[in-house]
């Protein structure tokens, strides 16, 4: 089954960014080799990484069908950093990935704990709805 775990984080002006340049590197060694061990076992279908709120822009159809856009937002307090969708035998396993992913170091290689959000993702409409 399918899973996507998402990767919220610190609000956007701080963190990341303002790391010492070790951690910095140690935090994405973390993340390729974390990649690379789920593409290795054959569960992983897609990781991104995504930019900072700043960048980001709500698009809604106008009358006439054209993006009307909106943005950019306010600063809050977490927001999505990125996402992994892997593809994994239990609810279980995706579980275990998303504490790993969790636990990425942080500064001084302190693990940061943040959350990952868990959910299956959809194949089809459920039964009910059809």
């Amino acid at each position: 089954m399918k899973y996507i775990l998402m990767m919220n984080t610190m609000r956007a002006g701080a963190g990341v960014p303002s790391w010492p340049r070790a951690d910095l590197q140690a935090h994405i060694a973390f993340m390729i080799g974390l990649n690379r061990d789920l593409r290795e076992s054959g569960e992983l279908v897609s990781a991104e990484g995504l930019s900072f709120p700043d960048q980001a822009r709500l698009v809604r159809a106008g009358r006439d069908g054209a993006p009307v856009t909106d943005g950019i937002f306010p600063e809050s307090k977490e927001f999505l950093a990125g996402f992994w969708i892997v593809d994994v035998d239990s609810p279980g396993r995706a579980y275990a990935i998303a504490a790993r992913i969790s636990a990425a170091p942080g500064p001084g290689g302190t693990p940061l704990n943040m959350p990952i959000e868990v959910r299956p993702v959809m194949t089809a409409p459920p039964p009910e709805m059809l």
